[in-house]
């Protein structure tokens, strides 16, 4: 596995796939350079399988979702399913890299994902990536469309998949270009709060948590906010069983790299804990 250097991004991420440098804005990208890093492991892989969804077109071109699985050992019980979201507005892309960094280290030991369903979705909104904008290229904020009769394709084909897969966790990765540290939203069921908390201080290791009192225009505690803006991506209302619900924001002021360590650790600290909760119900 090549791990990321201690001094910064490896070269190949830095440069050749365009990402941006710390305080930098995101530029205008090619979606290969946020997809080929995840294809170049799948040759390699034993668990690692890829098959985009959906397609649609925008001024000529035809676009579609990547998607890909990561499936862990086998485990004892049912394979939970988790679906990790990334870049669904377009100037934060480094989700995505946080997701290729994942991969590397279940890789690397993969029981750390034993009995687990890994779907993953490192680039929601291609349209707005390509454009270096939040928005998709329709002037659209998806994040503010799901579960209202959205026509934004992007929007549909998401929905779809989070109906089809019906997923035990939904998690969502953001970046806030207005915070100095990391925090988070839980939504869904009370296990929400139980698996962020942990997931902050993993984080804590590489960046500091946002303790301010109010974040984002919402009452915050210890880096975690129980409300959400009308229409972010999660589960359908009214699920009959419903998913954990968590969306972790990094600072995006922050070095990359860090960002990437922080949300791949916390990432690693849900998957840990969820699997402990679920042994513990199981013997109750």
């Amino acid at each position: 596995m090549n791990a990321l250097l201690s001094t910064g991004l490896r070269p190949s991420i830095q440069h050749g796939l365009g990402f941006p440098t710390r305080g930098a804005k995101p530029a205008r990208g090619c979606l290969d350079r946020l997809t080929d890093p995840l294809d170049q492991l799948i040759s390699k892989s034993e668990h690692l399988l890829s098959k985009a969804m959906g397609e649609f077109t925008s001024q000529g071109r035809t676009y579609s979702l990547p998607r890909y699985l990561y499936l862990g050992p086998k485990g004892g019980g049912d394979i939970i399913r988790l679906g990790i979201f990334a870049t669904i507005h377009g100037d934060e892309p480094e989700g995505a890299f946080a997701l290729h960094r994942l991969v590397e280290l279940l890789e690397a030991n993969p029981e750390l994902a034993r009995g687990y369903a890994l779907f993953l979705y490192p680039v929601c909104n291609p349209t707005g990536f390509e454009d270096g904008t939040r928005f998709s290229r329709s002037g659209r904020d998806l994040n503010r469309e799901f579960w209202n009769g959205s026509l934004e394709p992007e929007v549909k084909f998401l929905e779809s998949e989070i109906w089809m897969q019906a997923f035990h966790g939904i998690i969502n990765l953001h970046m806030d270009d207005t915070s100095d540290g990391v925090y988070g939203y839980v939504n869904g069921t009370i296990l929400s709060e139980y698996l962020l908390e942990p997931a902050l201080r993993a984080a804590e290791r590489f960046l500091p948590r946002d303790h301010r009192l109010e974040i984002d225009g919402f009452q915050a505690r210890q880096g975690m906010i129980h409300d959400s803006f009308k229409g972010v991506l999660r589960a359908a209302p009214g699920t009959e069983q419903p998913p954990f619900e968590l969306t972790l924001e990094t600072p995006q002021r922050a070095h990359v790299q860090h960002q990437i360590e922080a949300l791949s650790a916390s990432l690693l600290s849900i998957l840990d804990e969820y699997r402990q909760l679920i042994a513990v119900a199981a013997n109750i």
